[in-house]
């Protein structure tokens, strides 16, 4: 079937929603084609994509195909499968939520639902605490408001593997698209096969949570958070509540769920404009540090305050601080050196201070599965307690092992307590930062993303990284030719294969390109190491001029 002919049947199918079909009725013919040239691909993060009509688009019947193609994976991967199901803010998560819900429970899968919205890392909590088959997470993290998404988790909280995600696809693949009739909520909720997720789990989760202080303190901490319209206001603020140090102010124009951001376009705490207002807040307030959750809580970003300026905090220098802090306050079993857990596009400071405090140190690919997936492994071996800390440099951090994703209430907890612990000693988080560069160096790193929008997209990017692996000499650049290639597609260091590519160039510098892989956009990580943050800087530069070069083809 071609793209009008799938057009057509869309826009005359008589089950079509209202809403759909005024979107399917105003569509032009490039719409069109953006909107049936493909049907979303499920991977590793599940589905994700702008809202819309269309068999590329985020709307009930692809939720509801996605939803069969689960279940039928479930029902021939366990005997009597199960599912958690948790939900953002976004535009139609609760819809999605309660669809995916019914369409299980029709199925004669038992569910279990949140009666309203709860962050990603709790909802891997639960998959893990109820023992279900599988969770799902209706998110589309950190992307603008237009997006909306449908992630999995395993039953070991962590998100799918490929050999998962290849089998559901083929599941989801067999079933057709457009349903005569999407299922009810209400009547799985009658039947008894859709239970609602009571208190006592989300207490547990609190406790769970409470349990990993590591230094508690009794010096007062004032700080600004914002939610950004998300997840995290009730259990981030509760957890803060029960610190009993901390005075914790809200970004007030942030914190009612609201799926079109209104006041922070693109909702992500790495973005300084998504901190806008907890910035100005901070200033006015004199408040000793903000920060801010993205709408499904799973990350985290802070600024500190130095006079009437606030400086934020990147996901890398956040990861070496809370590692540094528990290094410093965490007692050890000598037996067994503590293990922690960092993506290969994270820094390499963490390499240096792990080596300090003889901390093993694993390197995974990205995405913070494979930081769950190592928690899993030391739990099978019976040292689960080895773990010490997993971080990502985009913002996601996590320093227990009940949870199998990163963690934003986890990160939030250990940012009060970092920040207290500093502050009874006349410091600051940006002091005790300036005193990590000096003893193990002026690391520096820089993210650029390239966007390639359009049916044509996957082409070009395919293009692009088929370029970046032709020999060496035939590179323009002096430094690219002088560098030593690594090709995770063929498999590094025993990891998973991968489209990733590192160039490991002369004095320490080193760019890693890889494509997104819940977005049309590649995504170029840059590190270098001077002898101060402008030689570090300049560094980078250079480099981000060699890769405008490679990547704007």
């Amino acid at each position: 079937m071609n793209t009008e002919q799938n057009y057509r049947r869309w826009l005359t199918w008589p089950s079509m929603t209202e809403e759909l079909k005024k979107d399917l009725e105003s569509m032009t013919p490039e719409a069109v084609n953006d909107s049936f040239y493909r049907s979303l691909a499920f991977g590793t993060g599940g589905l994700r994509g702008v809202l819309g009509a269309g068999t590329n688009k985020m709307n009930v019947f692809t939720v509801y195909q996605a939803t069969r193609g689960l279940g039928n994976y479930l029902k021939e991967a366990f005997p009597a499968p199960s599912c958690a199901i948790s939900y953002d803010s976004r535009i139609h998560s609760r819809d999605f939520a309660e669809l995916a819900a019914a369409a299980l429970a029709e199925m004669g899968i038992r569910v279990w639902i949140y009666a309203f919205l709860m962050p990603t890392p709790m909802l891997s909590y639960t998959v893990r605490y109820l023992r279900t088959s599988a969770g799902i997470m209706i998110t589309a993290s950190h992307n603008p408001a237009k997006f909306n998404g449908y992630k999995v988790y395993g039953s070991d909280g962590c998100q799918i593997t490929l050999v998962a995600a290849e089998t559901i696809q083929r599941c989801i693949d067999a079933e057709d698209v457009l349903a005569d009739a999407l299922p009810s909520f209400e009547e799985g909720l009658r039947s008894g096969m859709i239970r609602i997720i009571d208190q006592d789990l989300i207490e547990s989760y609190y406790t769970m949570i409470l349990g990993l202080r590591v230094k508690p303190s009794t010096h007062p901490l004032h700080v600004v958070y914002s939610p950004l319209y998300g997840t995290g206001n009730v259990p981030v603020r509760e957890v803060l509540r029960r610190l009993g140090y901390v005075r914790l102010d809200v970004v007030k124009e942030q914190v009612e769920p609201d799926g079109l951001f209104p006041t922070c376009p693109y909702p992500n705490p790495e973005v300084r404009e998504a901190m806008t207002l907890a910035i100005q807040q901070t200033v006015d307030s004199q408040a000793d540090l903000c920060f801010a959750t993205d709408p499904d809580c799973d990350r985290m970003g802070a600024g500190v305050r130095c006079g009437n300026q606030v400086t934020l905090i990147t996901g890398n220098e956040m990861g070496i601080l809370m590692l540094d802090y528990l290094c410093r306050t965490k007692r050890f079993d000598a037996s067994l050196p503590p293990v922690v857990v960092k993506t290969i596009v994270s820094t390499d400071m963490a390499e240096r201070l792990c080596r300090k405090y003889g901390i093993e140190l694993r390197n995974v690919l990205t995405g913070f599965k494979f930081i769950g997936e190592q928690i899993g492994l030391l739990e099978s071996a019976s040292q689960a307690d080895r773990f010490l800390f997993g971080f990502e440099e985009s913002y996601g951090y996590l320093s227990g092992t009940e949870v199998r994703d990163k963690d934003a209430v986890n990160a939030s907890l250990l940012l009060c307590e970092l920040a207290s612990d500093l502050k009874a000693q006349g410091k600051t988080l940006t002091d005790r930062l300036n005193e990590l560069r000096e003893e193990f160096g002026y690391d520096a790193q820089r993210l650029l993303t390239f966007e390639y929008e359009g049916a044509d997209g996957a082409a070009r990017m395919a293009g692009i990284m088929t370029a970046l692996r032709k020999p060496l000499p035939d590179f323009d650049d002096p430094l690219i030719r002088a560098s030593d290639r690594l090709d995770y597609l063929t498999g590094v260091s025993g990891l998973p294969c991968s489209d990733v590519l590192q160039f490991n160039l002369p004095e320490n510098r080193k760019i890693i390109v890889r494509p997104s892989g819940t977005e049309p956009k590649l995504k170029a990580y840059l590190f270098a190491a001077g002898k101060s943050p402008s030689d570090s800087a300049a560094q980078l530069d250079q480099l981000e001029g060699i890769v405008n070069g490679l990547c704007r083809a």
